[in-house]
């Protein structure tokens, strides 16, 4: 019988390595003849360069090189397109702008590197990018994505007639007839801001060249080893095979580690090979707030037609989409906005344009939630309006318009960032917000605890908001298993690891297969010596993709263990079980065989083999899906507002996901809990504040606000629905699930809470100065 281990809350595999200080990190790779690099950056948002004095610098103690834009002669070039705009789209513009190595002529953006310092210590490195003096002539920064896209706006790229940095238009069915027909046409403008990632553990690199063996190795905090390594070799003129990059632990990602290539990854390999020492950076703070990429920024100009019995008749949503001074990551993100604002809703007409700018600010890749937080703000905003004024509920008139269970798979007949139309999988949304509902107490808090409080003076108010989330998209990811000697079994997979919990719930997989304990499965992401082939760990597909994956590759080892044991217990293979590491045989369990001595005898050291025989007990498979699997969720949220601080205390909130086959929920958990701790940044507290120049106010944790343990509740209530996907094991992706409602949940409930005054929430962050200006500052 197999020991059922999917679903079970098991303790993760990695924690004691992580709490011992065990754990490998890229600041923790220490080589004998180790360099150390900082950087010259710009100090202007939009200036062109025109002159560079490193004379000082070189003849400081210490300082081994130092590199401008320049010194790289025909090896300086752009970084390549990460993600080409779709092709399976007709009118498409994109104009493709991609950062540098090194600022050439023009720097784009405040932080943007100019100059390399290479020396014997970083500190020596840090005093000589002080030596180095950079004349600019200043231009005029375009700061303002609705002022960057008129005509008269100055220019970011001078060879380009506008600031427009793509365009795309999709629609289906006939917005303009089912407004013509509607009871009701809602239209709003929303500003939506961009923010940081914040991940505790900034960028960081280490290359070294081996010049006698050939090899460059490289540590990198990136969450796409194999695509890195892929890249750094077309660059450098190298095998593939010469170049390992290994992604250790990371301190967390959130996307802006997905981004390829920064500049220092395209310059530490290429100053190791140059100088045959190993170079190791590591970003500092300040520098993340300026080197490391953003997101959120948008505007939108929506309109929602309805019947007067609620029904959604017709969806219209242009936007402007801010990418910062470059676009290497393509249309990723505003697709993802574009594709979700339609969330789980049966929408027939619909119609969207979106128009990218580019500004003079740090570039923007997707951050958790990649886009999707944009769309469903916008969406469910407009049916709060929606029901108020046609004085309806809030979750009926949600649930009037949900894609009915019996309609899936469901195609939403939009291009999303897999540039394919959006199929949702799976799904089954009536219960998730029913259950949401009854865990907040919806019912109870409207009629009986909300007007008590409100007697007493207090501000309370309730949001109860779903949304969908797009995961597990392709194209691939593999695993090998092989089950050692030992009897320990080895897996590896090209994804990496960033906080996931991969070491466990992988091995979970493995060891329901082959009857092991999860401790003895040795897994090994991100390193690509280990395995060869992959994408990497981003869009919350670890589980979908690399998860089935493993799966199938365990599938496979398990029959040929049990072909194997066979063999060895002279008994059909139909009447063994694996059972703690043996396999054994059914109605006699005492003749039994280890996992570690069939792995042996797999692998013989003399003697003939039948023909087509294979050594060994192990097997390396793929997964690639047809389309990803979308996950569901509602979240729900009781907050009281302090009318005279503009403090916001949540008081009680749940999260109610359907995230398909649940590998571990102790994991899962922690993936919520972490995504609803950004969401509340996302919500209240995390704006990054540009001044008319380009300069950024509040570079540091001092002044960009992060929810701390005191503005989060005491407790996030989870409640699961298991909706499956399509694939062997069932599993939809949550990693970003956590971080995409709450802004709009948010804002719900906050209008609730100030209902006597009358306000109208259309913009995100707030924050509560902002909300102080909006209740007493600003005309209503």
């Amino acid at each position: 019988m197999t020991k059922k281990l999917i679903g079970k809350r098991i303790k993760r595999n990695e924690d004691p390595r992580l709490l011992t200080g065990n754990a490998l990190f890229v600041d923790d790779v220490e080589i004998p003849g180790m360099l150390y690099a900082a950087f010259v950056r710009s100090d202007y948002a939009h200036a062109r360069i025109t002159s560079i004095d490193v004379a000082e610098a070189r003849e400081r103690p210490g300082v081994v090189a130092v590199f401008t834009a320049e010194d790289m002669g025909d090896d300086w070039e752009p970084g390549p397109p990460l993600v080409s705009p779709p092709p399976t789209l007709d009118d498409v513009i994109f104009h493709s702008r991609r950062q540098a190595p090194l600022a050439k002529g023009k720097v784009f953006h405040v932080g943007e590197a100019i100059a390399v310092v290479i020396a014997e210590s970083r500190y020596i490195a840090e005093d000589a990018v002080e030596d180095i003096w950079v004349d600019y002539e200043l231009l005029p920064a375009v700061v303002d994505i609705e002022k960057g896209i008129q005509p008269d706006s100055p220019l970011v790229h001078d060879d380009l007639d506008s600031n427009l940095a793509a365009h795309i238009h999709q629609w289906k069915g006939d917005y303009e007839a089912a407004k013509a027909k509607a009871d009701l046409v809602i239209k709003k403008h929303f500003l939506i801001e961009r923010g940081a990632a914040a991940a505790m553990e900034n960028r960081g690199i280490v290359a070294h060249w081996d010049a006698k063996s050939e090899q460059l190795t490289i540590w990198d905090t990136t969450q796409a080893p194999i695509p890195i390594r892929n890249g750094t070799a077309a660059r450098l003129g190298l095998l593939e095979s010469q170049v390992r990059v290994i992604a250790p632990f990371i301190g967390g990602a959130f996307g802006p580690k997905m981004m390829m290539f920064y500049p220092e990854e395209m310059l530490l390999p290429w100053i190791s090979m140059k100088l045959c020492r190993p170079i190791k950076w590591i970003e500092d703070r300040h520098e993340n707030f300026y080197a490391t990429t953003q997101e959120r920024g948008q505007i939108h100009d929506a309109e929602l037609a309805l019947s007067s019995d609620g029904r959604i008749l017709g969806l219209k949503d242009d936007f402007l989409h801010d990418t910062g001074a470059y676009d290497p990551y393509g249309l990723t993100t505003p697709l993802n906005t574009q594709s979700h604002v339609m969330g789980p809703y049966a929408i027939e007409n619909f119609s969207s344009e979106i128009r990218v700018v580019f500004t003079n600010k740090t570039i923007v890749t997707p951050v958790r939630g990649a886009g999707r937080p944009q769309g469903v703000y916008v969406i469910e905003r407009l049916l709060d309006t929606a029901a108020k004024e046609l004085g309806i509920d809030r979750i009926e008139i949600r649930k009037r318009n949900f894609i009915p269970p019996e309609a899936f798979p469901y195609n939403h007949e939009i291009i999303d960032q897999a540039f394919a139309e959006l199929v949702l999988d799976s799904g089954n949304y009536l219960p998730v917000i029913e259950k949401a509902a009854e865990m907040i107490g919806y019912e109870q808090f409207l009629k009986e605890e909300q007007p008590r409080l409100r007697a007493q003076g207090k501000h309370v108010g309730i949001g109860v908001l779903p949304f969908i989330e797009t995961t597990g998209v392709g194209p691939y990811e593999g695993a090998r298993v092989q089950v050692e000697p030992s009897g320990k079994i080895n897996v590896a997979t090209g994804v990496g690891t960033q906080g996931q919990g991969h070491f466990t719930s992988f091995a979970q997989i493995v060891s329901e297969q082959l009857g092991t304990d999860v401790r003895d499965v040795h897994l090994t992401t991100g390193d690509t010596s280990k395995f060869h082939w992959g994408t990497g760990t981003f869009a919350s597909r670890g589980a979908v993709v690399a998860g089935n994956a493993v799966h199938a590759a365990a599938s496979s080892v398990r029959q040929k263990v049990l072909k194997q044991a066979s063999k060895a217990l002279e008994t059909p293979p139909e009447e063994i079980e694996l059972v703690d590491g043996m396999a054994r045989v059914k109605d006699a369990p005492s003749k039994s065989i280890s996992l570690g001595e069939l792995a042996t005898l797999a692998n013989p050291l003399r003697g003939a083999v039948e023909p087509g025989t294979k050594p060994g007990l192990e097997a390396t498979d793929y997964f690639g899906p047809q389309y990803g699997a979308t996950a569901f969720g509602v979240h729900a949220i009781i907050l009281e507002v302090d009318i005279e601080t503009m403090m916001v205390e949540i008081k009680r909130y749940v999260a109610v996901e359907d995230c398909g086959t649940i590998l571990n929920p102790l994991i899962v958990d922690g993936q919520i809990h972490g995504g609803v701790s950004m969401g509340i940044g996302n919500s209240y507290y995390e704006k990054l504040h540009f001044d008319e120049s380009g300069q950024l106010l509040n570079a540091s944790l001092a002044d960009y606000l992060i929810p701390t343990s005191m503005e989060m509740p005491h407790r996030i209530e989870i409640g699961h629905a298991d909706t499956k996907s399509l694939s062997a094991l069932g599993t939809k992706g949550v990693g970003e699930a956590g971080a995409i409602p709450v802004p709009a949940c948010f804002a719900q409930a906050l209008e609730d809470a100030l209902h006597d005054f009358n306000l109208e929430i259309l913009e995100t962050p707030l924050s509560p100065n902002r909300l102080f200006e909006l209740l007493y500052t600003e005309e209503r």
